[in-house]
């Protein structure tokens, strides 16, 4: 009795941990699976602008294996609304390209270093673009796959704690272990005839 409680109560708080994330990563797996049947319309956004003559030395300096100097980090977020925490940063002798891709979304800025313009261009590819990229942790940051790594192990330990309790009960169900069996038998069939 004491096993039944214990893992009942390790089941619904597993549940609630991740209940919200499991739903998103539902969804998100439904619309990943039909991602050529849902009609996507990019939002493509051009920009150009001259550097300030302020920052011109810094892009002067920089060099192969240079990191975003910060003012220009800053600068590129106020002219282009570009955040460019976690870029690539490309320097070459006639150009910086910095590729700036997020959730849903892929962004870069490129600095003719001759003539000190700047261009730019981001893809806003929609909303569901937007959570698919999440449900893979695409261009998503190390906080998120944290998360996503937190909702999978609760998920895991969600399903271990109900088996339990459905080994537990098994003997006032006895249709409980062909049910999992099913289940784990359509699993692998599909696996091996279906899943090239």
């Amino acid at each position: 009795m004491l096993l039944y409680r214990t893992m009942h109560s390790w089941h619904w708080i597993s549940a609630a941990i991740c209940l919200a994330g499991l739903l998103l990563f539902c969804i998100t797996g439904i619309t990943l699976n039909h991602a050529t049947a849902i009609a996507a319309n990019p939002q493509v956004t051009k920009k150009s602008a001259p550097l300030p003559d302020s920052l011109h030395p810094l892009l002067v300096s920089g060099k192969t294996g240079d990191a975003l100097p910060d003012a220009l980090a800053d600068w590129i977020e106020d002219e282009f609304d570009i955040d460019t925490e976690g870029a690539d940063v490309e320097w070459s002798p006639e150009e910086l390209y910095v590729s700036a891709p997020g959730p849903g979304r892929d962004g870069w800025v490129m600095f003719d270093r001759a003539s000190f313009q700047a261009s730019s261009e981001v893809t806003d590819r929609g909303w569901v673009a937007y959570f698919n990229d999440l449900h893979k942790g695409r261009n998503t940051g190390l906080v998120w796959k944290i998360f996503i790594d937190v909702v999978a192990g609760a998920c895991v330990f969600f399903a271990l704690t109900g088996l339990v309790l459905l080994w537990i009960q098994a003997r006032q169900r006895t249709s409980t272990w062909p049910l999992v069996s099913l289940g784990i038998a359509v699993l692998v069939v599909l696996m091996i005839l279906f899943a090239h």
